[in-house]
């Protein structure tokens, strides 16, 4: 009965991401498909011992983790990418996935997250993919990152990234928001670029998505 379960749900996990991919109006190959399900797995799994999301279903997860991170591939810029505060490699592993030519630098300061980051890019395959361990505040890699985005760090920490110097010429900030970010951003010092606010469409989710996308010059 177990066995008949499991292969039920992985059904319908297949199916509901294949739906939400396709309302995104994003291509996969099977191969993408088949390792965006593994990774959503491998989160399950890890999830039970180490609480890396607050999110245990399956299904949920779809939406509020996969579904929500493919959101922003079409504001993607340039060859190396910066995700500030990953935590379970989210948005950084299922783009990376669907970005086999760029390479992810996927950041965090908690060592379980990192590490399960590290795992998850090893058993998925994943060769654009360095987890690093760190602050953004003492993160020096020595490069500058054509896109630096962010689901789960407030603007006014991201911005540093900014003064920082993290941020190439001609790179793209993208930050991931709830809510229309207008009081987020109230009283945060701006770079001389005006804010891009764009709505974001999630399949399978009923909660506002938004996201700030900043162009340096």
């Amino acid at each position: 009965m177990r066995a008949e379960l499991d292969a039920r749900l992985r059904q319908a996990l297949e199916r509901r991401l294949a739906r939400g991919i396709h309302e995104l109006g994003l291509a996969t190959t099977p191969d993408q498909l088949a390792r965006l399900l593994r990774f959503l797995a491998l989160l399950a799994r890890w999830n039970r011992a180490y609480n890396l999301t607050a999110v245990r279903d399956p299904l949920e997860m779809v939406a509020r983790h996969l579904l929500d991170s493919l959101a922003i591939q079409p504001f993607l810029f340039g060859d190396h990418l910066l995700d500030i505060g990953t935590g379970a490699g989210l948005p950084g592993l299922p783009l990376a996935i669907l970005e086999p030519e760029r390479r992810f630098y996927l950041l965090d300061s908690k060592g379980k997250k990192v590490r399960f980051v590290r795992q998850a890019a090893l058993e998925l395959g994943l060769q654009n993919v360095e987890p690093v361990q760190a602050r953004i505040e003492t993160y020096r890699p020595g490069r500058k990152f054509s896109t630096i985005m962010s689901r789960a760090v407030a603007p006014a920490e991201i911005l540093g990234a900014v003064k920082g110097e993290l941020l190439a010429r001609s790179g793209r900030l993208l930050l991931m928001q709830g809510r229309h970010p207008g009081q987020v951003l109230a009283g945060v010092a701006m770079p001389s670029a005006a804010p891009l606010i764009h709505k974001l469409i999630v399949p399978f989710l009923d909660v506002p998505r938004h996201l700030i996308e900043i162009r340096s010059d």
